[in-house]
Parts: C-alpha cells; structure tokens; sequence
C-alpha cells in the first residue's frame, strides 16, 4: 500500500488532535504538542497544557495507530512530585504516585503512521509535524510551571 506523505502538517496534527480528544473531553482548553518519550511511557504521546490552572496531560499513543497506550494523566499542583530540565532539553515530569515521566518536545517531528484511520483513506500517513511556535510556548509553560512549584522563587 502506497504512503500518503503529507506536505502539509495540517493532516499530522488533526490525526494528533483526534488521538487526544478522544481521551480528553474538555480539549478545547488545552494547547498541544507532541512530545517523544524515553521513560514512564516511552514513545509517542501528546501533551495537552494549560496555564489556568496549570496542568499537563500525558497521552501515550501508540505510534502505528495513534490509540492510547495507557489512559492519559493529568499533572497538576495536586498530584505533581517534581518538575525538572533534563541535561538533554528534555523534561521530567513526576506524580505523586511515583510514575515519572521523560520525554522531549522538538520543534520538528518525524512521523510514521502506519494505520491512521479513516482520514487517510486507510493509506499510511507520513510526514514532518511542524511545531515550532508551539514547542517555544511548552518551554515557557514548563519554566513557569517550574517556578510555581519552587517556593525559593518569588513571582
């Protein structure tokens, strides 16, 4: 079967968007990116975040399908353990219950899909997600989310 390569991103990030609402009913009040994760859940997920109040949510997709891997997580100041920049620019995100999480947010992104759904008329997807202007607002989300968990910083 034929890959349907993309020039556009428009189609990467509707199947992206798909993937997290259907785990995430409220989705209208997130911003996302895709992120590339090395540990907790390793692999491709979608990272949805919000400054009021501030929170991530975590979904782990399956990079052949986009299905979840797992139920996505909230992070929030009620279950957040740490929050830390990581020596390769990537985060690291910890719960309450003891989960952490690794993974980099790039601003360009490599995508293989080999089953994306109906959109692509049952054609492998693939193609660069182009996230630039949305990676920059994740890095500043997570230094002020940083900087409200650390009470030696006053804001």
């Amino acid at each position: 079967m034929e890959t349907l390569n993309v020039e556009s991103d428009d189609v990467l990030k509707r199947l992206l968007h798909e993937a997290f609402d259907t785990q995430i009913p409220n989705f209208g009040s997130y911003n996302l990116v895709a992120a590339a994760g090395s540990s907790g859940s390793a692999g491709l997920k979608v990272i949805g975040f919000r400054r009021e109040p501030a929170e991530l949510i975590l979904c782990p997709l399956n990079p052949e399908n986009l299905l979840p891997t797992e139920r996505a997580v909230a992070v929030n100041n009620t279950n957040v353990s740490h929050v830390a920049l990581v020596l390769d620019g990537g985060y690291e995100v910890g719960t309450s219950t003891g989960r952490v999480y690794r993974f980099n947010v790039p601003a360009r992104l490599s995508l293989n899909i080999p089953s994306a759904g109906a959109e692509s008329a049952g054609h492998p997807v693939s193609g660069i997600l182009v996230q630039d202007d949305d990676a920059a607002d994740f890095a500043d989300f997570m230094n002020e989310f940083m900087d409200r968990l650390d009470p030696t910083i006053s804001t």
